[in-house]
């Protein structure tokens, strides 16, 4: 989240990859880590090297303590019909798990003591909303993305770092296309930086990305050339700064195949550009690994990284992964289907 750190191995590494072309950088892998669960994890939080959290389907939270060599269920009782599409973690104690789903089925909890106890801080009673995915620009202020509710997306907002939750009023939010909704994927439908929130759609005529710069109350709207459809557009934000940030997507009813579905960002959202060399499949997730650093983006039919801020991207495995999430170069980690996280490795 906001705490993480840039390091001088991020920078020299990114700069080398530019200086050599793509062609002398080293070379990542993903390597698993046993999990015991059978979960689809498309939430994860990586707060440090020691500690992560991840969250998905049968109402199911995993969180290691010890780099990923155990990791412990610690989800809220009674949660197994439920899907916990998103996790943000503070610490090793406190963390946020949203549900999603229609009506009820959108949820959030909040723990304080490692997952050993829960609260529930918010329940959806609104049979028209949808929460998709949650984000935190700083220890308090936080906001939940739920689909267009009476024509414009609704906003959940907590400024006790997610201790209790009320609907922004939609007046400052523009009108939704028809169709058009987020992609609860990964848990970065709607990302933060720099005190800044950004989220991206699709399902309508065009993909495009909300920013707001005054905690969710107002918001601004942007095109992508991100291609569009009723499965297709962005899945996925990663911010290294207020300015520059990518998004991956694509169609994720033909995963092999996503054309223009890349596309970089210099300016703080205002204006989005093709990537020149696009991973071409769906991919869910992105994420940077530190603000100067390389930027990876997965999907269930493999990874990709980019040394140049999402210009250029390059495969490196074809296993299958939800979301990516990263506390510096070489704490990065990847979920998905039948319990898998993995960290990666050099």
């Amino acid at each position: 989240m906001w705490m993480r750190k840039a390091s001088m191995a991020a920078v020299s590494i990114g700069v080398l990859a530019v200086s050599a072309g793509f062609t002398q950088t080293p070379s990542p892998s993903w390597e698993l880590s046993p999990t015991d669960s059978t979960a689809r994890l498309r939430g994860l939080s990586v707060v440090s090297a020691s500690t992560v959290w991840a969250s998905g389907s049968a109402g199911t939270v995993l969180r290691t303590v010890n780099g990923g060599r155990t990791w412990s269920s610690v989800g809220p009782p009674d949660t197994s019909t439920l899907q916990f599409r998103d996790i943000e973690a503070f610490d090793a104690r406190n963390a946020v798990a949203l549900s999603i789903g229609s009506g009820e089925d959108s949820r959030l909890y909040r723990t304080g003591d490692g997952g050993r106890s829960w609260s529930e801080v918010f329940r959806n009673t609104d049979p028209a909303a949808f929460y998709d995915c949650m984000t935190f620009l700083d220890e308090r202020h936080g906001l939940a993305l739920s689909d267009p509710v009476d024509g414009r997306f609704r906003i959940l907002a907590t400024a006790d770092a997610g201790r209790s939750w009320s609907v922004v009023s939609p007046h400052g939010m523009p009108d939704a296309l028809a169709g058009e909704f987020a992609f609860a994927a990964s848990g970065t439908c709607l990302v933060a930086a720099g005190g800044r929130a950004y989220f991206a759609t699709g399902g309508g005529a065009t993909a495009r990305v909300f920013r707001s710069d005054d905690l969710g109350r107002t918001w601004k709207v942007t095109d992508t050339p991100v291609p569009s459809g009723p499965s297709a557009g962005i899945y996925s934000l990663a911010f290294r700064d207020r300015d520059h940030g990518v998004a991956v997507g694509g169609d994720f009813a033909t995963p092999t195949t996503a054309p223009d579905a890349a596309a970089v960002t210099r300016d703080g959202g205002r204006t989005w550009t093709p990537a020149s060399r696009e991973p071409g499949e769906y991919r869910s997730g992105a994420a940077w690994m530190t603000r100067l650093g390389p930027v990876l983006a997965v999907g269930p039919t493999g990874s990709d990284i980019s040394f140049d801020a999402g210009r250029h991207w390059s495969p490196f495995d074809t296993g299958s992964f939800d979301a990516v999430a990263c506390a510096g170069l070489a704490v990065c980690y990847a979920s998905g289907e039948q319990g898998r996280i993995a960290r990666l490795r050099w």
